[in-house]
């Protein structure tokens, strides 16, 4: 995940349509006794070093998801790619420190201040007099002005993700000398830390051709420790080297390449000497971190000795006559594994050389409930729903085998260490399984009645039929070959079946547009809108990692109302990535099958599980991510707002893919974008997200763990939490230097 610029809002912009960005939550002022912000629940684990420790020179090859297609973040198909290159060459006014709060950036800002409130918001820019692009002209208010025009919204002709504070801004002007740069905002904006970061320069925002095009895939002028060298889409890979232009810190290495690697081929790019550092899976995790404890063994002998043990069946057969051809195909399968054995022993001889660096990440996994119809349309069984999970035993374990802290995510709008952070889970309550079945029966949901029996023919979704085959041929439950597994029949399998089987258990299935505001004793909205298709699809990253056996518990009697089942369908991604989410929502079906809630999981491709069943609202149950940042008044608002139908029929869901929204809430944001009082400000955020858990729309679960493969000699670099990476510092150490704890400006901050 990417951390550039401040934090995650560059990602964010293509989250628009939704891709792995950011919330965020108004700049407040430091902790004080009465902030319930904390410390993050994991801090950054990097390998910090001095400068003086760390040689000049080297190129560190870091793994990335994906060439990007565009380096525009403000583009919908920018990715954590586009936004990490920004990161490395172009301005941003504020980064992210290690508790996910905006710092100024002093490489570009010498101050930055709110200098006038009436009659109008005034914010003035001081910049840093050596702050220069590439081709020697001062950066200035003329490049300001530029990207406002770009991003306000008012110019159809610029293809802009999103618009968010931009269309606030009522003009843009030099200030008392060209290092000074004056903005006015035509209504009060609070999160105007986060404009500008990154800020292009004018002959990229200058016209629509060069914004849209222009800047896709090169960036003629830069302004950051690094320069843009090379986008190479054949070789999968974009260079940057060091900008000797760059006024600050000079960098440590020489380049910077990002070199395209799926999350299955990292181990091995790793151990073949191909990358340097790679965002890793808890699998491979693992591996390296079993390689590192078997550093005194010795590794499997290749295939290349004089006699090898199949050539010898071979000899063996051959001398007693036995059929060649049969002892021949059976030597190629031994020779095979043997070599396959030995590939592997090689890698993890290889991967001595790294170790695994461990945070969590700026972003947390949540149960989505899709309240547009169906059973969830009732309040009541969504909250229902919620006070079945025990929140605290799945956080624990996805995490705890991690060997990271296993603390529950309290809020959907910032995460602990974060200003706006506070738990509001109190505002729904807590696992009660009494109180949930409670609110069942109350929605008239009960026990036993007439059930029609229920075929198990529906299709898998997504791909459907391939991959219902698919799932057919790998050996589904009860001979059923459709890729669908009701959790609470009466025929399910044991455990000990599953572990014999793969369980094609799956989801799918349905979504929409309503309401709740408060629970808690406060009044709830309730109103409902009819479901319409989405307008707007996207896709963070989801995935959780990996879980255990299912909790323990007998199972509640199933219910039913009007002859038919309360049956909900829960949709995960099928990839190979996706086994431990896959887990997760195994534990969470068991959970609900306590409390008489059935569940139907319907396995979907990775690559459609977002466009065609979360966006599209088809779906009951999923379990998806999104990330935090700095600034949730602004970029959480369209998670959360109440969806619009359309002229059209349609419903208008900006990002709000459970449909479950409220005009209080959305009265709240207005109010907490509003108001420049940063007290204020934090406490209509924590209001907002309050009633958030009361409309029981989404349950966050635990924040994503963040683990790093690094090579060991590798410092300032690997898990950095909410921080921003500061690209001029990272380096391999000189040959005896070793790491320090802590960071220099973190010890300073802990004394």
């Amino acid at each position: 995940m990417s951390h550039d610029g401040v934090g995650l809002r560059a990602v964010m912009r293509s989250v628009a349509f939704l891709t792995a960005g950011a919330l965020a939550v108004p700049l407040l002022s430091a902790c004080s006794e009465e902030d319930q912000a904390g410390k993050p629940v994991a801090g950054q684990d990097i390998a910090p070093a001095t400068r003086d420790l760390i040689a000049d020179g080297g190129t560190l090859r870091w793994a990335v998801d994906a060439v990007p297609e565009t380096l525009n973040t403000f583009q919908a198909d920018a990715d954590a790619a586009t936004s990490r290159v920004a990161g490395a060459v172009l301005p941003s006014m504020y980064r992210l420190d290690r508790n996910g709060r905006p710092q100024v950036n002093t490489d570009y800002l010498e101050t930055a201040k709110v200098a006038e409130r009436e009659p109008k918001q005034v914010v003035l820019y001081k910049l840093n007099q050596q702050a220069v692009w590439s081709d020697g002209r001062e950066i200035g208010a003329a490049d300001f002005a530029a990207q406002w025009r770009a991003l306000s919204g008012k110019d159809t002709a610029y293809w802009t993700a999103r618009n968010a504070g931009y269309d606030r801004i009522e003009k843009i002007e030099r200030g008392a000398s060209d290092l000074e740069v004056k903005v006015t905002f035509s209504r009060p904006y609070a999160d105007w830390k986060s404009l500008f970061s990154p800020l292009y320069p004018k002959d990229v925002m200058g016209t629509p051709d060069s914004f849209n095009d222009g800047a896709r895939r090169k960036l003629k002028v830069t302004a950051g420790p690094f320069a843009l060298k090379k986008v190479d889409h054949e070789d999968d890979k974009v260079t940057l080297t060091r900008n000797p232009r760059w006024w600050g810190r000079p960098t440590k290495l020489s380049e910077i390449v990002l070199r395209a690697v799926p999350r299955d081929e990292r181990a091995a790019a790793l151990a073949d000497d191909k990358v340097d550092l790679a965002e890793i899976d808890p699998a491979e995790a693992q591996r390296i971190t079993l390689a590192a404890r078997d550093k005194g063994s010795t590794p499997l002998q290749g295939p290349g000795a004089a006699l090898t043990p199949a050539k010898s069946l071979r000899s063996w057969a051959l001398a007693h006559g036995s059929d060649e051809e049969a002892a021949g195909e059976e030597i190629s399968a031994r020779e095979k594994r043997r070599e396959a054995m030995a590939e592997y022993a090689d890698q993890q001889s290889a991967l001595r050389g790294f170790v695994v660096r461990k945070s969590l990440e700026p972003a947390y996994t949540q149960l989505a409930l899709n309240g547009s119809e169906g059973p969830l349309a009732d309040e009541r069984v969504r909250r229902a729903v919620a006070r079945a999970l025990d929140r605290e035993e799945l956080a624990k374990a996805v995490l705890e085998p991690l060997g990271l802290p296993a603390v529950p995510v309290g809020s959907h709008l910032a995460l602990s260490g974060q200003q706006a952070y506070a738990d509001n889970s109190g505002a729904l309550g807590g696992q009660d399984t009494k109180e949930a079945q409670a609110l069942l029966a109350d929605a008239g949901w009960v026990p036993g009645g007439p059930v029609k029996e229920q075929k198990k023919t529906e299709k898998a979704a997504g791909s459907e039929g391939e991959q219902a085959d698919a799932d057919s041929e790998e050996g589904s439950e009860e001979g059923s070959g459709d890729g669908t597994y009701i959790v609470g029949d009466d025929n399910k399998p044991s455990e000990a079946d599953r572990e014999k089987k793969k369980d094609p258990r799956d989801h799918s299935k349905k979504q929409a547009g309503q309401y709740a505001d408060e629970q808690a004793g406060k009044h709830l909205d309730g109103k409902q809108y009819g479901r319409k298709e989405a307008k707007q699809g996207g896709a963070p990253g989801a995935y959780a990692p990996k879980g255990t056996a299912a909790p323990a518990g007998a199972a509640a009697a199933a219910l039913a109302k009007d002859g038919k089942p309360l049956t909900l369908r829960f949709v995960v991604p099928s990839g190979p990535g996706s086994e431990s989410l896959r887990t997760v929502a195994d534990r969470i079906s068991r959970m609900l099958q306590r409390i008489g809630i059935r569940t139907e999981m319907t396995r979907v491709p990775d690559e459609s599980y977002f466009k065609d069943h979360i966006a599209s609202g088809e779906y009951d149950l999923a379990l998806y991510s999104w990330p935090a940042s700095a600034f949730p008044a602004t970029d959480a608002r369209p998670i959360y707002s109440k969806p619009v139908p359309a002229a059209d029929g349609s419903l208008t869901v900006e990002q709000n893919y459970t449909r479950v929204g409220t005009d209080q809430v959305d009265q709240l944001f207005d109010q907490a974008i509003a108001t420049l009082d940063e007290n204020e400000g934090r406490s209509l955020v924590r209001k907002a997200d309050a009633r958030i858990w009361a409309a029981a729309g989404s349950i966050p679960l635990y924040q994503r763990p963040q683990l790093t493969a690094a090579r060991t000699n590798l410092a300032n670099t690997g898990a950095f939490g909410f921080q921003t990476p500061v690209y001029e510092d990272m380096g391999f150490l000189r040959k005896g230097a070793r790491p320090a704890e802590k960071s220099p400006e973190a010890e300073k901050k802990d004394k």
